[in-house]
């Protein structure tokens, strides 16, 4: 919730608690939020109010109170009404405004800082002196997780995971692009690697429940202390780029766990057009249809097992032989035989990632 909406919210409870009329001005004179409709002093007024060195001027029908943030001058609130707990009530309303911009600001330094962190704009001995200053642990574990859905800046999507981590508040929730969410969560010592995809698996199934949107989730390795945070956002970004484009049908990435993904990611482009062009030779993965393709993934996901898939895709065994002879007649490859499946596995693996290279182009 912005701070003007919280201070929208404060005015209305201090209206319907006390039965007193408030209204809090920009500096300029101008209304920031209100909780009735009565008549601003005038400007002369006001400008009196600045000018002097007074924190509180009051007369019969109303009292005026600055406002202040770090020592400066920020709000000018009103209050309305009569009787000799007006100026108390005031002086409350006004110590609680302060302490939200306080609160406020203290929160968005935080926030500034995680974002500055993440992305490695601090040298060691900075990054502790701010983390000592703002009250952050510099030697507690945590781990990165990048949530990523099909709409960037989705607002829903942010807002249920804020719910969901809004009893933590050593946890961070955050973003340094348009492309995600990320939550910087602060582990106890029995978290394990285990805990941390039940954690995924959680935010992809409330995202879905509560916000109504598909999501993918993506983590790093544990970082030990604040040093190893910037490497750990690399991390969960990495494992998100690699799991959206080598293991489509899933929704959740652990950098840890990312197989030969992460071997096919980092070989040059050219070397992989290679190995295609020696599988495919002049044919490409595009010339089989698509139908044939998910015969071939259940196939793999089955442990070569042909009753299995058959079963599963309630396609005859003698149909899933016949669309395997056609793939051996165009490839030279009898996926029934372990050796050819897993180069047919792989070029499947290597041409995505091209395809995907070429794209990002």
């Amino acid at each position: 919730m912005s701070i003007q909406r919280t201070l929208q919210k404060c005015l209305d409870d201090w209206t319907k608690i006390s039965g007193l009329d408030f209204c809090l001005l920009n500096a300029d004179g101008s209304v920031y939020c209100s909780a009735c409709s009565r008549q601003l002093p005038s400007p002369s007024r006001l400008e009196d109010f600045l000018g002097s060195s007074a924190l509180c001027m009051a007369n019969s029908d109303c009292c005026l109170y600055k406002v202040q943030e770090k020592g400066d001058l920020a709000y000018i609130l009103i209050v309305w009404g009569s009787g000799e707990s007006v100026p108390t009530i005031g002086e409350l309303a006004v110590y609680q405004i302060e302490s939200l911009l306080s609160a406020y600001a203290e929160k968005n330094d935080k926030n500034t800082f995680m974002q500055k962190l993440l992305l490695g704009n601090y040298t060691e001995v900075d990054a502790f002196n701010q983390a000592k200053k703002l009250h952050i642990s510099s030697s507690a574990s945590r781990a990165v997780f990048l949530v990523e859905t099909r709409q960037e800046k989705d607002e829903h999507a942010l807002a249920t995971i804020k719910n969901i981590f809004s009893a933590r508040t050593k946890d961070f929730i955050t973003s340094v692009n348009d492309s995600g969410i990320i939550v910087v969560r602060e582990l106890s010592s029995t978290e394990t690697e285990e805990d941390l995809e039940n954690i995924a698996l959680m935010l992809v199934d409330m995202l879905g429940t509560e916000a109504m949107t598909q999501a993918w989730v993506s983590y790093s390795n544990i970082a030990e202390d604040l040093k190893q945070l910037s490497n750990a956002y690399k991390e969960a970004c990495t494992a998100m780029e690699i799991g959206k484009i080598f293991y489509a049908e899933r929704n959740v990435f652990s950098y840890r766990r990312l197989g030969i993904g992460r071997l096919i990611y980092h070989l040059p482009v050219s070397l992989c057009e290679m190995f295609i062009q020696e599988i495919f030779g002049d044919e490409t993965l595009d010339s089989v249809d698509s139908e044939t393709l998910t015969i071939i993934r259940t196939f793999f996901e089955n442990n070569l097992n042909l009753s299995e898939t058959s079963r599963q895709l309630y396609v005859h065994r003698n149909t899933l032989v016949y669309r395997f002879e056609k793939i051996q007649k165009k490839f030279g490859l009898d996926l029934r035989i372990f050796e050819d499946a897993l180069t047919f596995k792989l070029a499947m693996l290597v041409a995505g990632y091209v395809t995907y290279t070429k794209n990002q182009r």
